[in-house]
């Protein structure tokens, strides 16, 4: 029985758009076609497009232990007004990090109690958690990350190469992706030592494209010898997406990932936005951002993340050298591919859903999500297209009003996000109060929750 009817508007599915009605039952899709009958409720869709919910697999919303830099209460009310309905949270920068199974259930827990959209969890591929890898595993995380640099935090240790080869033989029979975080650690470290970090151009100095490539060239090598499956974050630049993709056409088992902020900010931007934009790898020229857009475009790259990456205003307000590098852009991702892409590059709206949700989803084995079809969960964003909207530090619904993005105009508005069959989002504003559930990887069918 048909609970509630999305009426009239234009779906975006991977394979195109068709007009058609949304009939829900129980959270789940019931049925799609035009003129449903039935349902309590019905929401008037006219003239909007009718995407999946947004699966961000890239966040740091820092829960436990850092909730004052962020936390999911705050990070995942910013991922719902920006048309989101799942999250991947990253293992580090909570406290502890997501190393061993005791880390994974404290984390599930607080996650639980306070993310009003459904989440899932990586685990770390660290020297620390080699041991206990399976463990992380079999609670269910999507995958495991890795860095090949430093990550900043002392507790989360680089991976060398011997612990990402043993990492990646653990992952393999497992089926679970390693999400690499590449940059050369001996280049990065070198150049920084030579050129220092505290200014935009002397950061940009020490860590030139050269050390994502040759890391890029690196892992790749170690995907091929051991049959994982590999997935690179925040991929910056159209040569990186370059070498992974000619490493795929010959049987790496890869996927590419790049941020909203790379396409929407180059290095020439950095000396204007300052910290805000600070983050590893760094922005690139505007040659190697074109070339990313044209990957966006011809399906060559996979996902889009935030890597929604903030901290506490005091570490942002600094001194460039001692600022915290990570940009906060997780309500605003939507907002760049609809306005950068579509509005302004022809981007067509099948492969933004596709890079924003199916593919997500499928990449990660998520059951009944990132598409809508019958039997899958109602996760739906509803899209004014045409409209504009100028983003003001009162609009954004993560802790800290810390943005590149601010005062930024979009055209593309998120009218309505729905977790589930559930409205949450209306309008900006959150208007519900119940809490997401834990989903882990797993075949498509009944509910997996």
């Amino acid at each position: 029985m048909i609970d509630t009817v999305i009426r009239g508007g234009m779906i975006v599915a991977p394979e195109g758009l068709a007009r058609a009605d949304v009939g829900i039952a129980d959270g789940v899709i019931a049925e799609l076609g035009p003129d449903l009958a039935g349902g309590r409720t019905e929401i008037d869709a006219r003239g909007l497009h009718v995407f999946p919910g947004l699966i961000d697999v890239h966040v740091h919303f820092n829960e436990p232990g850092h909730e004052s830099w962020e936390g999911a209460a705050t990070g995942s009310r910013a991922l719902a007004a920006g048309g989101g309905t799942l999250f991947f949270d990253m293992p580090l920068n909570s406290i502890p990090c997501t190393l061993n199974a005791a880390a994974f259930d404290r984390k599930r827990q607080a996650l639980a109690a306070a993310s009003i959209t459904d989440f899932a969890l990586w685990g770390g591929l660290t020297p620390a958690s080699l041991d206990h890898m399976e463990e992380l595993a079999a609670r269910g995380v999507v995958g495991f990350k890795a860095f090949m640099c430093g990550s900043g935090l002392a507790e989360f240790s680089r991976a060398d190469d011997a612990t990402l080869l043993a990492g990646m033989e653990i992952a393999a029979p497992a089926g679970l992706p390693v999400a690499v975080h590449a940059e050369s650690e001996t280049i990065t470290s070198a150049l920084a030592r030579q050129h220092g970090v505290a200014t935009p151009s002397a950061f940009l100095a020490s860590r030139p494209l050269e050390a994502e490539l040759e890391a890029i060239r690196r892992v790749l090598e170690m995907a091929r010898a051991t049959g994982a499956r590999l997935h690179i974050v925040h991929v910056s630049s159209g040569a990186g997406v370059a070498l992974a993709a000619e490493a795929r056409a010959q049987g790496v088992d890869v996927s590419i990932e790049t941020c909203p902020h790379y396409l929407a900010f180059t290095a020439a931007d950095l000396e204007a936005l300052g910290t805000t934009v600070k983050c590893a790898p760094p922005l690139r020229d505007g040659d190697e951002q074109a070339a990313l857009w044209d990957a966006v475009r011809s399906g060559t790259l996979d996902v889009i993340g935030s890597d929604h990456s903030p901290a506490e205003p005091a570490m942002k307000q600094c001194g460039f050298g001692e600022a915290w590098g990570g940009v906060a852009g997780v309500q605003s991702t939507f907002a760049v591919l609809l306005d950068r892409g579509y509005h302004r590059r022809g981007l067509p709206l099948p492969r933004v859903t596709s890079l924003l949700a199916a593919n997500p989803a499928a990449r990660f084995d998520i059951p009944n999500k990132g598409i809508l079809r019958t039997g899958y969960d109602a996760d739906v964003t509803l899209v004014a297209l045409d409209e504009t909207a100028t983003l003001r530090p009162a609009n954004l619904l993560q802790r800290h009003a810390i943005s590149p993005y601010i005062g930024q105009t979009f055209r593309g508005v998120v009218r309505r996000t729905i977790r589930r069959g559930e409205t949450i989002v209306e309008d900006g504003r959150i208007v519900s109060s119940t809490r997401g559930q834990f989903v882990r990887p797993g075949p498509a069918g009944p509910h997996q929750h």
